[in-house]
């Protein structure tokens, strides 16, 4: 049954940025119900496909689009969004963490990065995948089957905001919330097209759950700089109990995005820090990023690696080990029962057991370790005003290609080191990084370039990613996706 016409025009303007879709809310040019109608309508027509949603809330959703009116002055009033299904909880709606072993745990309350965004207009429609309890750069949980990309349906949409990534690409909502342990928003830019932002350590509570977190953030997956820019302001700054927190910026976020960043110093390094192999293509954009960089201005050097270590795996995973066997003990605490290996896949339950035979002084040691290697790689890179590195070591894989399920898991997880080797060493600094979709492969996919930042220095990396998606605009990019 061919689509109304209608509703592809109303899909055709969910491919607008959040920031243009609330001016028109505001304006009275379109209603939030007609936002969010259409949204929902792009879920029901592609996301049978895709997978990337874990709920939905029409009914939920067109009620709030109903209170939003003309003249709304919250700054994303009637524009609707997606919450990743993982650590971020909504008051009343289960949180799974797309695993078997939470069941339909519902949280009482909001995470506070969830009351921000609904304090600020948006609409939330629905919960988004990622692996279970985001482990893994793919996104193919167990409970809810692989989420695929759009722009090539047998290929990851990356991890672990996976599902917000697919969602963003396909055009079902302007922006989608994620967050960052390893990559998890840089990873799925990358794969899917998009802009994902790493905000620096501290800059975003993690509350009220946790009051700091070392390796992990909180952030959105969006198509333009601007709107990543806008929501950083949204997202950032101190909630009453955050055990630590970044100082606010000395102006908004969006301000010195929009203002040209003047001449920077750029180091370009495209040696992985573990022994992996690099995929040609991926090094090809890197190098072209470089030349773009050089045509607006900016200093270029090629320094020799300061973070070759083949050896930082395996005390990265003590520490990632350790995470995963906390948040199963959280998930027992919720089932009100023991975990067996039945309740969740055999990645996580080998890390799991790595993690709770880890004693205390070799977590803290391990700790430690990672805390000396990020002291060394901001020492070394303190001279420049930026990194450039490929986002991936690989092409998005095939759906099926690391395996949480696999015969033999921590070969999997080796998998995921080799597809992401330039993500997971930036969380371990804290440093602020942003994967730009600058490229396009001769195979269809999106090619991401990874630029890292100075400490707390988001603003100076949002103004030179707002000049390049100026000088090399991707907007016009987007997937062949048939609505009928």
């Amino acid at each position: 049954m061919p689509v109304p016409a209608k509703v592809l025009a109303m899909s055709e303007l969910l491919e607008r940025s959040a920031i243009e879709l609330a001016a028109l809310v505001r304006a009275g040019e379109v209603s939030s119900r007609e936002l969010v109608a259409a949204s929902l309508e792009r879920i029901e027509a592609l996301d049978g496909r895709l997978g990337a949603f874990t709920q939905v809330f029409a009914e939920e959703a067109l009620a709030a689009a109903d209170s939003v009116q003309a003249g709304d002055e919250r700054p994303f009033a009637g524009v609707p969004i997606a919450i990743k299904d993982l650590f971020t909880p909504i008051a009343g709606k289960r949180q799974s963490q797309c695993s078997d072993l939470f069941g339909d745990f519902t949280p009482p309350y909001d995470a506070f990065v969830t009351r921000r965004i609904q304090e600020a207009g948006f609409v939330i429609v629905g919960t988004t995948a990622s692996p279970e309890l985001g482990i893994l750069p793919v996104t193919e949980p167990r409970r809810f089957g692989p989420a695929r990309n759009p722009w090539d349906t047998e290929r990851t949409p990356g991890g672990s905001s996976g599902g917000s990534g697919a969602a963003v690409a396909a055009g079902i909502v302007p922006v989608a919330h994620g967050n960052d342990g390893g990559g998890s928003l840089r990873i799925p830019a990358a794969c899917c097209g998009l802009v994902g932002l790493k905000p620096a350590r501290g800059r975003i509570s993690s509350g009220p759950d946790l009051g700091e977190n070392f390796l992990a953030t909180q952030g959105v997956l969006s198509r333009t700089v601007a709107d990543t820019a806008a929501l950083l302001d949204l997202l950032a700054g101190y909630e009453p109990g955050d055990a630590t927190w970044a100082p606010p910026p000395p102006e908004a976020f969006a301000a010195t995005a929009a203002r040209e960043p003047g001449r920077l110093r750029i180091a370009l390094i495209t040696e992985p820090p573990l022994d992996v192999p690099l995929d040609p293509v991926c090094l090809a954009a890197a190098r072209e990023a470089a030349e773009l960089l050089l045509s607006l201005g900016h200093e270029l050097e090629e320094p020799p690696s300061f973070w070759s270590m083949p050896e930082l795996l395996p005390v990265f995973t003590v520490l990632w080990a350790a995470q995963v066997a906390f948040t199963v003990s959280f998930g027992e605490l919720v089932a009100g029962r023991k975990a067996t290996a039945e309740d969740v896949e055999p990645l996580t339950w080998a890390l799991y057991q790595r993690g709770i035979a880890t004693d205390a002084p070799a977590y803290l040691g391990a700790l430690v370790q990672l805390q000396a290697v990020a002291r060394g790689i901001i020492g070394a890179g303190a001279s420049f005003d930026a990194i450039l590195t490929p986002a991936l070591a690989q092409r998005p894989v095939p759906i099926g290609a690391i395996d949480g399920c696999g015969a033999d898991p921590m070969a999997e997880f080796a998998k995921s080191a080799a597809f992401t080797p330039f993500t997971a060493l930036v969380n371990v600094t804290g440093l602020p990084a942003i994967s730009l979709p600058l490229f396009q492969g001769e195979d269809g996919l999106p090619t991401g370039v990874q630029l890292i930042g100075g400490p707390i220095g988001e603003g100076r990396l949002l103004a030179l990613a707002s000049q390049l998606e100026a000088a090399h605009p991707w907007a016009a990019r987007r997937p062949d996706l048939a609505l009928a």
